[in-house]
């Protein structure tokens, strides 16, 4: 049974759909003005397991994941560098789309953009208006918080409260201090649309709703996005479509957590934002995906260079344990069966199964796998007969991979994306990968000539640069040590 933490009532809920197999989800995606940072993609990789374990337990999803190209941000970027918003906002839609396919996380049903929803939020305004939600002043329309008496519950603010904070409100033609804009008038230098109340564009909220609304219709079963969105944006959303509608807009709602650096809330005046493209680049999205996935979503997560180890070392756990079952499996064309194994597989499902229906528990499901790969290990150490090696072998590749798939992970070719991480730590640790292989080959020439002496001052030598060499039936390997 799976159970769901909703951020409306607080409290972990059995998942109930509208609809029998069905689930309609909205996520909130980029406001498009500018590459986007590593957390930005926190929702994008975490909302994807949400979908996969959702079709994986038998219902259909229909998955929207918008894109924001009309904003104040994408408006005043284009100001500066003497462009059209709407181009920017679509050069920057195509380098979203580059950083999505570098993760290789299956696309999502629909990708509306909200130029292309425009009657759609004129006819949603109107409709507010008529139904006394909304009101117009001098071309602008503002909805009437104090229409809708459930506003606070998604945030849990005091309308109150958050009316004494406002010192100074520039707008003196609201009725309440806390009413927000449907509808801007048209200003020099920035796009607009034709509307009832002249030509203009919408306000933030209402496209969201709007979309939501043309592509799922009244209601909907998850809306997802970061926990900076819960208010106003959430909060406003619930209180638009849900005046139009009279019905409950969203059952559950889904907040990702935010990522720092090291232990600082990335940010542009701090200067440690760190855009997704350098950080795949630099590293590989494996590592960015494996990193995300390593904590619950509902919790902060640290993304330093110790977080960033601890992500090589367990990929190169689960790899390194692939790599192995592959090359056992080719050992043999007979593929025998190991019941002692298979017990552990059948167990850890059950184990992935629970953890991933307690509102989707990645770090358990990690601790699964990890018991897994720790298992498999004692069988590639076992004295038996190499088909029943095999049978093992070839169920552990099955079973990593088809776990690994909900999460877009553990599907790399193993033995390059093993290469890559000892290139990423010789980067890191400032080792040189000539004056590694220099005292490799120089300690297999003394090993050749039987002197051992020499052989093993030279193990030392790498071991205390950070490098463990292994002696082997293949041969002798070497990586650096995370």
């Amino acid at each position: 049974m799976l159970k769901v933490y909703n951020s409306l009532t607080r409290t972990k809920e059995e998942f109930k759909t509208l609809e029998p197999n069905k689930v309609k989800m909205y996520v909130c995606g980029p406001t498009v003005y500018d590459l986007l940072h590593i957390g930005n993609f926190r929702g994008a990789i975490i909302f994807n397991l949400v979908r996969n374990w959702l079709e994986q337990s038998g219902y259909e999803v229909t998955f929207v994941y918008n894109y924001t190209d009309i904003d104040d941000k994408i408006i005043n970027k284009a100001n500066e560098e003497g462009k059209d918003a709407l181009d920017v906002s679509r050069h920057y839609i195509e380098k979203f789309k580059e950083d999505y396919a570098a993760l290789k996380l299956p696309a999502h049903s629909h990708n509306p953009k909200c130029s292309d929803y425009m009657p759609q939020m004129v006819e949603f305004i109107n409709t507010l208006i008529e139904k006394g939600n909304a009101y117009e002043v001098d071309g602008s329309v503002f909805y009437a918080i104090d229409s809708f008496d459930e506003y606070g519950k998604l945030s849990g603010k005091n309308i109150e409260q958050l009316q004494a904070g406002y010192r100074v409100d520039s707008d003196k033609r609201k009725r309440n201090l806390l009413d927000f804009i449907l509808w801007k008038p048209a200003k020099e230098g920035e796009p607009a649309w034709d509307s009832p109340w002249g030509a203009g564009r919408p306000g933030w909220h209402i496209e969201c709703s709007t979309m939501n609304y043309a592509i799922h219709g009244e209601q909907i079963d998850i809306h997802g996005g970061g926990i900076d969105l819960i208010f106003p944006h959430h909060e406003n959303e619930i209180a638009q479509t849900e005046a139009r509608t009279g019905k409950q807009f969203a059952t559950y709602w889904m907040h990702n957590n935010f990522i720092n650096m090291g232990d600082e809330k990335m940010s542009k005046s701090l200067g440690n934002i760190l855009k997704a493209r350098d950080f795949i680049q630099k590293y590989h999205s494996e590592i960015l995906k494996f990193l995300i996935l390593s904590v619950h979503y509902r919790s902060l997560l640290n993304a330093n260079k110790v977080a960033v180890e601890q992500a090589i070392v367990g990929l190169r756990r689960i790899y390194g344990a692939l790599l192995e079952a592959g090359k056992i499996v080719n050992q043999t064309k007979e593929i025998g069966e190991h019941l002692d194994f298979q017990k552990k597989i059948e167990q850890a499902d059950k184990e992935v199964t629970a953890a991933l229906n307690d509102d989707f528990n990645t770090p358990q499901t990690f601790a699964a796998i990890f018991e897994i790969v720790r298992t498999f290990n004692g069988v590639c150490k076992e004295k038996g007969k190499l088909p029943v090696k095999a049978g093992a072998a070839k169920i552990f590749i099955d079973w990593v991979k088809a776990k690994g798939q909900l999460m877009g992970l553990f599907q790399e070719v193993p033995s390059e994306l093993l290469q890559r991480l000892n290139e990423i730590l010789l980067e890191e640790k400032g080792l040189s990968s000539d004056k590694i292989l220099g005292l490799m080959k120089e300690r297999w020439t003394a090993r050749e000539e039987k002197n051992y002496k020499r052989a093993d001052e030279i193990r030392d030598e790498l071991l205390a640069m950070g490098v463990e060499v292994k002696d082997g039936v293949e041969g002798v390997q070497w990586q650096v040590k995370a």
